[in-house]
């Protein structure tokens, strides 16, 4: 069986929104379609700088590769302890909140600003 797509939902209510926009007042559909275009433009923005503000620490670099995981490397005899995975961890998850908080910052900041 099919699942739904993730916030198919939201989509949906999005829709409804626009069409009522579109019913009670048509000048203002494209000042909206604007205001997303800007948004959606401010995150992808507040990636990339993320990603050149930190190219050393990005989210990704410090997940465990699969051969990592199963305790050691073949033939290299390098061995991760549980320490070092945890250490990795809460690097990674720090690099996510890093990023979110800078891609959200940019869009607030481009939607106060419009």
């Amino acid at each position: 069986m099919k699942r739904v797509p993730r916030m198919t939902d939201w989509l949906l209510f999005a829709l409804v929104l626009s069409l009522l926009i579109f019913a009670l007042s048509p000048q203002q559909l494209p000042v909206s379609i604007y205001k997303i275009n800007l948004i959606a433009i401010a995150g992808v923005v507040g990636y990339w700088l993320d990603r050149s503000l930190f190219p050393y620490a990005r989210p990704d670099s410090f997940l465990a590769h699969d051969e990592e995981q199963d305790g050691g490397i073949d033939g290299g005899g390098l061995i991760f302890s549980l320490d070092q995975f945890i250490q990795n961890d809460v690097l990674f998850v720090a690099a996510q909140i890093r990023r979110a908080i800078i891609v959200a910052a940019s869009m607030i900041a481009v939607g106060l600003g419009a």
